[in-house]
C-alpha cells in the first residue's frame, strides 16, 4: 500500500468498509449516505489497496466512458498501478499463477485489445442471434415448470435452485456446447466463484473451471460443431486469440452469462410478488415486460459494483481531485437509486423506461457495457413471462424479511427463494 493510499484527510474521512454488512445486506439503502455526500469517499477491502468509492450516477457514467479512466492497470501512464482486481481475488484464495487468466480476460483488457476479444464474439449476443434463440430459452423455461412440482414439499419449492439457476446455466452451456454431462460441475463451480467464499474452496473451483476450460477447448478442436467455441477455433479466428484469451473468455462468459441472470430473475421475482400492484399491471399489459426488465435491472438488479477504473492523468471526478494511478470504484446500486437521475428512485416503476426516463447502470455503460446485456434481458422476460402464466397463484412462503441473501459484497443475490405454487 503507498503512503498516498494509507493517507486520509479529514475531509475524506475514515475509509468505507466495502464487506460491511449493512452495505452487504442492502446497498440500495446503505449506499445512500455515501452518495449524498459531497464527495467521494475512500473504500476498503481486505487485502486490496485503497479505492475512491463513486456512488453518483453522473460520476460512475463519466468513468465508465471518459477515456481519462481506464479498466487496465498497465495502461497508465508512467507508474506501476496496483490491479485491484488482481488483489481482491489474490486476498479471496486464488492460486498463483491464475491472474493471468485475469490479465488475459475481456473484461479487464481495454483499447486496441478489447475492441479485438470483443469482436470476435459480439455477433452470437447481438439483439438478432438473441432473438433467435428464444424459442429454445421459452422451452427450457417450460421443462423446467413441468418438474417444479416434483422438487415441491407441502407445495413449497425453491425457485432458485429449481428455476433460476438452472435456465441461464443450460442456455450459456448450448451456447459454448458444454457436454450435458458435465454442466452440473460448471453450475457448481460458477457458484462458488459467485458465492463470496475465500480460501481452499474459492480456488479450487476457480483452478477446475480453468481446467474445464482447457478440456473444452480440447473437444471442440477435435470434434468441430456449430457453437460459438468452435467457430472461434476455426482457422478464421485462431490466429487472432491466445489459449489463454480462449480460457479465459470461456470463463468469463460462464460466470457472467450464468450468475447475473440466476440473479436478476430471482430478485426480480420476488420484487413483483412484494409489489403485487406492479404485477397486476404486467399481467394486463404483456407488452410491458421489455421496459419490466429494464426497470427490475434497476431497481434491484444484482450487480453492485462494476470493476474499478484507473485514472490514467490527474483530474477530478464530480469535485473529488483523483490523481493518475488512483482507482475508482463504480457503486452501480447506488448509482440505479440516485435521485438526480430518476424520479423517486426507490419506487418500483415498471412502465419508467416506456416513458423514456435516464438509463440505468445495471449494464454498465461505454465501451465496457455488458456483452451479454440483450442475452440477460431475454432469459429474464421469458422466465417471468412463463413462469406467472403457468402459476398465477404464484406466492412466497415466507416472510419477505426472512429471506435469506448471500454475502458477496459484489452480487446481490438470494440464496434461496421458497415460493408456494
Amino acid at each position: 500500500m503507498t503512503e498516498r493510499d494509507q493517507d486520509t484527510t479529514e475531509t475524506d474521512g475514515e475509509p468505507l468498509d466495502l464487506a460491511d454488512q449493512e452495505l452487504v445486506r442492502d446497498p440500495f439503502t446503505a449506499y445512500a449516505p455515501v452518495r449524498e455526500r459531497g464527495r467521494m469517499v475512500r473504500g476498503r477491502v481486505r487485502g486490496v489497496d485503497l479505492m475512491w468509492v463513486a456512488t453518483r450516477h453522473d460520476d460512475i457514467r463519466t468513468i465508465m466512458s471518459d477515456p481519462r479512466f481506464t479498466i487496465d492497470a498497465t495502461a497508465v501512464p508512467g507508474a506501476s498501478v496496483a490491479h485491484r482486481t488482481e488483489q481482491t481475488w489474490q486476498a479471496r484464495g486464488m492460486y498463483a499463477g491464475h491472474e493471468k487468466y485475469l490479465r488475459a480476460g475481456i473484461f479487464d483488457a481495454d483499447g486496441t485489445d478489447h475492441r479485438r476479444l470483443r469482436g470476435l464474439v459480439t455477433a452470437a449476443f447481438s439483439p438478432r442471434r438473441v432473438a433467435a434463440l428464444r424459442p429454445r430459452i421459452d422451452a427450457i423455461a417450460a421443462q423446467l415448470l413441468d418438474r417444479l412440482p416434483d422438487h415441491a414439499e407441502n407445495g413449497v419449492v425453491d425457485l432458485v435452485e429449481h428455476f433460476a439457476r438452472p435456465l441461464p446455466i443450460t442456455v450459456i452451456c448450448e451456447l459454448i456446447a458444454v457436454p450435458e454431462a458435465d454442466r452440473d460441475r460448471w453450475r457448481a463451480r460458477s457458484a462458488t466463484l459467485s458465492a463470496g467464499v475465500c480460501g481452499e474452496e474459492l480456488g479450487e473451483a476457480l483452478a477446475g473451471m480453468v481446467e474445464d476450460a482447457r478440456t473444452l477447448i480440447d473437444h471442440h478442436a477435435a470434434h468441430p460443431g456449430g457453437d460459438l467455441i468452435s467457430e472461434l477455433l476455426s482457422p478464421r479466428h485462431r490466429d487472432r486469440l491466445s489459449t489463454d484469451e480462449l480460457v479465459a473468455l470461456i470463463t468469463n462468459l460462464v460466470v457472467a452469462g450464468h450468475i447475473t441472470t440466476v440473479n436478476l430473475i430471482a430478485n426480480s421475482t420476488e420484487a413483483l410478488l412484494t409489489h403485487p400492484d406492479q404485477l397486476a399491471l404486467l399481467r394486463e399489459d404483456p407488452t410491458l415486460m421489455p421496459y419490466a426488465v429494464d426497470e427490475l435491472m434497476r431497481y434491484c438488479g444484482p450487480v453492485v459494483r462494476a470493476l474499478p477504473r484507473y485514472a490514467t492523468c490527474d483530474t477530478t471526478v464530480g469535485s473529488t481531485p483523483v490523481q493518475a494511478g488512483d482507482a475508482v470504484l463504480p457503486i452501480v446500486s447506488a448509482a440505479n437509486r440516485d435521485p438526480a437521475a430518476f424520479t423517486d428512485p426507490d419506487r418500483l416503476d415498471l412502465g419508467r423506461t416506456r416513458r423514456g426516463r435516464e438509463p440505468h447502470l445495471g449494464f454498465g455503460h461505454g465501451a465496457h457495457r455488458c456483452l451479454g446485456a440483450h442475452l440477460a434481458q431475454e432469459e429474464a422476460a421469458a422466465a417471468l413471462t412463463a413462469l406467472f402464466d403457468r402459476v398465477p397463484d404464484l406466492r412466497l412462503a415466507t416472510d419477505p424479511k426472512d429471506l435469506r441473501r448471500g454475502t458477496n459484497p459484489v452480487n446481490w443475490h438470494l440464496k434461496a427463494l421458497p415460493v408456494r405454487l
